[in-house]
């Protein structure tokens, strides 16, 4: 379950994490109403479930409460990524200094979790994670461990950040820990001209088997803006529509994330984030992909299995299901390895579809799904 910006921002000021004030409003004479509590400048920024809302005009500047009203009114209904503006969060300006990213996601493959941190945050980084990975440190953390302030000041050291960062890296660990987060974000966190470290946005995703712990946020949370992302939700599956044009599967958050730094690194775009997870049934991917080849956008699909708990031969299976279920219209590329790989490899040549292409590694799928979308 993914919570609004406003309600991410409200757990980091629960933890001890600093954010600018800030007020939520669906009107465009709310939003004056709050700039005037504000101090009259303010930063209007859309409240919806998707990245890219800067270069989509989602997030404006607004000089004083009359502006802030115009500006709502022109971001309240927008369509950002196929996902409707019905809110906006209206927040103080910030003097920045420094912008950086830091995360922790949760690594389905290898039982923990990825502290990923980068001293170049900003609207760019999905760019400086495609064309510099060196950029991005990505440290593995044990849940059992967790993050300790010496284990925060070595993600601090590896990612280039400085050492203000360090007590916002254990409060955001704390986030994940106490509210059954998978996913928490913050881009950018930044340092202000007064050197305060900030949290300016946030992405939280909750575990949805914890829903029942998790009450406090009502339907609002579990709303979802984007058709496919709810009709995914509705299947059980861990699925996020991204504005690209390559559909990834893949088993396991860190190897889909890095199936994602690899399609981009070939000069293509990641049309979604899906996890089929650990123990995935043919049905789960069946499931998966129908969804993926629903968006309009998609123009190759790769799905990249490394078979453990999952095995390839009933990803195999699940994708000749899909293919008796789905016309498929789009070139599938898929790389199976690990458990029952060869036995999986052998139930697609046995199907034989003219659409479905095998690759023997990760680079060299990626390779060809970026190629087939790029001409197709």
């Amino acid at each position: 379950m993914d919570l609004y910006e406003h309600q991410a921002r409200e757990l980091f000021e629960e933890h001890g994490i600093l954010v600018p004030r800030a007020e939520v409003t669906d009107s465009p004479r709310g939003a004056r109403e709050i700039a005037r509590r504000l101090g009259g400048r303010v930063v209007v920024k859309a409240q919806v479930k998707t990245g890219g809302r800067g270069k989509a005009g989602g997030v404006r500047p607004a000089a004083d409460p009359a502006a802030a009203e115009l500006t709502a009114r022109r971001i309240l209904g927008m369509d950002i990524k196929g996902h409707t503006v019905g809110k906006v969060m209206l927040a103080e300006p910030v003097d920045i200094d420094r912008e950086f990213y830091v995360s922790y996601v949760l690594d389905r493959s290898a039982g923990r979790f990825l502290a990923i941190a980068s001293a170049e945050g900003g609207m760019d980084i999905e760019e400086v994670a495609a064309t510099r990975p060196e950029a991005v440190a990505r440290i593995p953390v044990d849940p059992a461990e967790g993050v300790t302030p010496a284990k925060a000041a070595r993600i601090a050291e590896a990612a280039g950040l400085p050492p203000q960062t360090v007590d916002v890296l254990v409060r955001l660990w704390q986030v994940l820990v106490r509210e059954d987060a998978l996913l928490v974000e913050v881009n950018p966190l930044v340092r202000t001209a007064q050197g305060r470290i900030v949290a300016l946005d946030g992405k939280v995703t909750l575990d949805d088997n914890a829903g029942f712990r998790q009450t406090r946020w009502g339907t609002e949370a579990a709303e979802h803006d984007d058709p496919l992302e709810a009709r995914a939700a509705a299947l059980g599956l861990n699925y996020v529509r991204l504005d690209g044009e390559v559909g990834i599967i893949g088993n396991g958050a860190g190897l889909v994330m890095s199936t994602l730094d690899v399609v981009a690194g070939c000069g293509a775009r990641p049309a979604d984030f899906l996890d089929i997870g650990g123990g995935a049934s043919a049905q789960v991917m069946a499931d998966g992909l129908s969804v993926i080849l629903s968006d309009p956008a998609v123009k190759s699909v790769l799905v990249n299995v490394f078979g453990g708990i999952t095995a390839c031969d009933a990803v195999a299976d699940g994708i000749v299901r899909a293919l008796d279920e789905v016309r498929l219209t789009k070139p599938l590329v898929v790389r199976l390895d690990g458990n029952n790989a060869a036995r999986g490899r052998a139930v697609l040549d046995a199907r034989a579809h003219p659409l479905v292409e095998q690759a023997t590694t990760m680079d060299g799928a990626a390779r060809r799904a970026a190629q087939l979308a790029a001409t197709t």
